[in-house]
């Protein structure tokens, strides 16, 4: 995932609640049963996922069949999920992870004898006998949700579950035909990453547990459903909804799980390529995007094969609160990436390259998460070295280690966070992203490619997605391959000595030995920024010829603002640049926070409409953050909070609600406020650079 940016201070010591549900109701059951307050307990077993309830290694799922109905009206899915499970002899129960959702019925019964190697389907299949189960919740969680506890009867190797998602689930958010691009038709979308998924889906969520599915979804037939997923046909039902059926046969983590509902078209950027966006964009993203097939063909060349068939690439609302979400198929992107002239195109080598790091090879816990990540971010760079230019990709190195040293430092007092193979038992991973597994990750990568070469390197990358295809690995696992297949195997280069891995993976902070990313045209830019800042080169007389939102960023990070007289500097750039009326999202994201942490108060009305428009949590965080460092900052922020907050993301509200210590007046979900309240969106049009995720 392109997220980038840290949040906020990770949960501390969180509660866990304790009830109780028996034998399955006549009617919908309350999602959230109130109970006494107990402490979490600890893991079933000691490699289970801390932030799952699920006992994979007593019942563990293998297929999910969703049969759903989108309900834009009542913003809820309903409908059943029929899973397929292995269990041990001795199992008893099916744990499950939900979100609250409302529990109807509970089922179990026997799959049909098929052959060994036919795909399941059981999205739909009446035919299935069906006896009713019986089943409890467990304890509330305010991070991780419900357990679902399901009686497992002596055979049963089938369990349907009859369910409705609620309005504010943390997985899913509803948006009203205003705040589309085309402002015509209602939109949904989900975000199963990181724990979400339970939120919509009644599974396992656990990336150390995989599975297939298939998928029947009915919506209105102004809208076109999109999975991530093999598209299986259509058909229509009386009174006009049109049901689309998917199928992935590949397992992946529920994290992957993704659905998004809108008035959506598709056109092929190559063979195996293409986009989806509402029709109103869906030109400007086919251009921008028209290197994906080449992208393609070259990851393949260097990694692997590509084994999910095709890749396609969703443009969303612009609430999406990240860069992109690299789901299997089709990965989901903020339209902040139309910049119009293919300046961005790194944040899709990106999600591209998760088709090998994270979705074909899977971290197994989230503390596991620089194991997608930090290889994503290597393959990503790989990716544009080998279609836009070493150049090109090394600038984005070095702009990555900025964001890494930042992180660093707003990670001081947690040196934990720090550490690649970071502990997150008992804290709700959403909290603790951060640029870390990703910068940090990539860092220790190139350190090992800088060892043994990179001929070497590459064998051992394709031996490692080659030898543990659809899986999920831990750490451990990636340390024993490491040892086995490149450390012992090959020698260091001349003038080379290998990495201590072991302090890499658990040590703060950055090692002496980390690679420096350098940048000569980065160089002059910064020397530059010095020279204006000081009074040294007028304004009028800076050479600005070839740069890119690139060196732009670099430009404004050199600044030595705190030397001088920033309002004055501000001012100067602002008069001869125009700055603050910069449609490049990447290029004003930096200024405005120069101008919040500054004062500079010229750009009030334009971060303002900024922070209505923009949903993307990259841009946001620290722009608040630089705002509530002073009085008139924070007035800014609070007036500017309650009125874009409604179209955030929930996940981008669980961030900003805790920086600016903001208390929900109420639940009511943003596509229900009049759309008289929500200023047109003029992000998907706004052009942004290259190379900063999130």
């Amino acid at each position: 995932m392109s997220l980038r940016r840290p949040s906020l201070p990770a949960l501390a010591c969180l509660l866990f609640v304790s009830a109780c549900m028996s034998s399955p109701p006549s009617a919908p059951v309350p999602a959230t049963p109130p109970a006494p307050a107990l402490a979490l307990p600890a893991p079933h077993t000691a490699g289970q996922d801390p932030h799952s309830f699920a006992r994979p290694d007593e019942a563990r799922v293998r297929h999910v069949g969703l049969d759903l109905d989108v309900d834009f009206e009542a913003q809820v899915l309903i409908g059943a999920a029929t899973l397929k499970i292995d269990r041990a002899a001795d199992a008893q129960e099916l744990v499950l992870d939900t979100r609250d959702l409302t529990i109807v019925e509970v089922a179990t019964g026997t799959a049909p004898a098929t052959a060994s190697d036919a795909p399941l389907r059981l999205a739909s299949r009446p035919e299935l006998s069906w006896t009713p189960a019986s089943w409890r919740f467990g304890g509330v969680h305010p991070a991780l949700g419900t357990p679902l506890h399901i009686t497992l009867p002596a055979g049963a190797d089938l369990v349907r579950i009859r369910y409705r998602s609620a309005p504010n689930a943390n997985g899913l958010q509803w948006l009203g035909p205003e705040q589309t691009a085309d402002r015509i038709a209602p939109f949904l979308y989900t975000q199963s990453q990181a724990i979400n998924a339970r939120s919509w889906v009644p599974v396992q969520d656990s990336p150390g547990v995989r599975i297939t599915f298939d998928a029947r979804i009915s919506a209105p037939a102004t809208t076109r459903p999109v999975m991530a997923a093999e598209s299986l046909g259509t058909e229509t039902e009386p009174g006009g909804r049109i049901v689309h059926r998917f199928a992935l046969d590949q397992a992946v983590p529920s994290y992957l799980l993704a659905l998004a509902v809108g008035r959506l078209e598709s056109a092929s950027t190559g063979p195996r390529t293409g986009v989806w966006a509402e029709p109103g964009v869906l030109a400007r993203a086919k251009a921008e995007f028209a290197d994906m097939e080449a992208m393609l063909t070259s990851t393949e060349s260097q990694f692997g094969p590509y084994r999910w068939g095709r890749y396609e690439v969703l443009v969303l609302p612009p609430a999406f609160p990240f860069g992109g979400m690299e789901n299997p198929r089709v990965t989901f992107v903020t339209p902040t990436i139309l910049a119009g002239d293919r300046s961005l195109v790194a944040l899709i080598a990106h999600e591209l390259a998760h088709s090998w790091s994270g979705n074909l090879v899977s971290n197994a816990t989230w503390r596991d998460l620089w194991l997608n990540e930090g290889f994503t971010v290597y393959i990503e760079r790989r990716i544009v070295e080998a279609v836009y230019g070493a150049e090109r990709a090394e600038i984005q190195a070095v702009l990555g280690r900025q964001d890494l040293m930042r992180t660093l430092d707003d990670l001081a007092e947690r040196p934990g966070d720090q550490v690649l193979h970071v502990e997150l038992a008992g804290r709700d991973p959403d909290d603790v992203f951060s640029d870390v597994p990703y910068e940090k990750g990539y860092l220790f990568l190139r350190r090992l490619e800088q060892t043994f070469g990179r001929p070497a390197f590459d064998g051992f990358v394709q031996r490692w997605f080659a030898a543990h295809a659809f899986t999920s690995q831990t750490t451990g696992s990636l340390q024993a391959f490491l040892d086995a297949e490149l450390l012992t195997k090959h020698p260091a280069l001349p003038g080379q000595t290998a990495p201590d891995v072991a302090l890499w993976l658990s040590s703060p902070g950055l090692l002496p030995d980390a690679p420096q990313p350098h940048s000569p045209a980065l160089d002059a830019v910064g020397t530059a920024a010095v020279s204006l800042a000081r009074g040294e080169t007028p304004t009028r007389k800076l050479d600005i010829t070839g740069w890119s939102p690139q060196h732009w960023i670099f430009f404004l990070r050199a600044l030595p603002l705190a030397e001088v007289d920033a309002l004055r500097v501000l001012g100067e750039i602002d008069a001869a640049f125009h700055l603050t009326d910069s449609t490049n999202n990447e290029v004003l994201g930096e200024w405005l926070v120069l101008a919040a942490k500054y004062g500079y108060r010229a750009a009030d009305a334009r971060m303002d409409r900024f922070l209505i428009e923009v949903g993307r949590r990259k841009y946001l965080t620290p722009i608040y953050t630089a705002l509530l460092a002073t009085a008139a900052g924070q007035q800014l922020a609070h007036s500017v909070y309650p009125r874009a907050r409604i179209g955030y993301h929930p996940i981008t509200r669980h961030t900003l609600d805790a920086l600016l210590g903001h208390i929900p007046a109420s639940s009511i979900p943003a596509s229900t406020i009049p759309a008289s309240t929500i200023p047109a969106s003029t992000t998907a049009a706004t052009p942004p650079a290259e190379g900063q995720k999130g």
